[in-house]
């Protein structure tokens, strides 16, 4: 996720418990992240994670919403989210606050769970395996049923990869392009603002 010719700070979006942003912090073009979660809980395991991990220098962790990023224009040069933009309530609005932080030329990167496409037989199969083993799995193993009942429905209510590239395109990125993984029902998107 080189950004070409920029030095600086960089954000992640839906932080969570930071595994992202301490990846970011490793970065020789990163001087430092800013670590973003609407969950304060979140932001506490982070910061300890930060600790053990001896990279409280580089990162620093804050309550926020995507929606209304508290931040100045193009402070940043990328803006990361993983797993967590199918969640936000209003997308075109964070797309467009993520884009409005980062700097021209930076990137908005985003890793997430997609809607399949297509006509052939994997559509069809991976999401029924996903809406009805996913659970019971969950439920095996983890104890927690509602989680992995949420997650595939979250997916199923969620855009396709080529209509993220669109929604991001939307927000005023270009040279937008995905990379699908786990048999496409994962994308990473990347999109640079001009």
């Amino acid at each position: 996720m080189a950004v070409e010719g920029l030095r600086g700070p960089a954000l992640d979006i839906a932080t969570g418990t930071g595994d992202f942003a301490f990846d970011l912090a490793r970065r020789p073009e990163v001087t430092g992240v800013v670590g973003l979660d609407f969950t304060r809980d979140m932001l506490t395991l982070a910061n300890g994670k930060a600790n053990r991990q001896k990279l409280s220098n580089l990162t620093t962790f804050a309550a926020g919403d995507a929606h209304a990023l508290p931040f100045t224009d193009d402070q940043f040069i990328c803006a990361t989210v993983g797993f967590g933009i199918r969640n936000f309530i209003d997308l075109p609005t964070a797309l467009r606050e993520m884009v409005r932080v980062v700097r021209s030329g930076g990137r908005v990167v985003s890793l997430e769970i997609v809607r399949m496409e297509g006509r052939g037989l994997m559509p069809k199969l991976l999401p029924l395996h996903f809406r009805y083993v996913t659970p019971w799995l969950g439920s095996l193993i983890a104890r927690d049923r509602e989680a992995y009942t949420y997650l595939p429905k979250s997916v199923e209510n969620f855009l396709s990869a080529t209509e993220l590239d669109q929604a991001m395109r939307d927000s005023g990125l270009q040279n937008i392009r995905h990379k699908k993984l786990g048999l496409g029902t994962v994308a990473i998107h990347i999109g640079e603002k001009p």
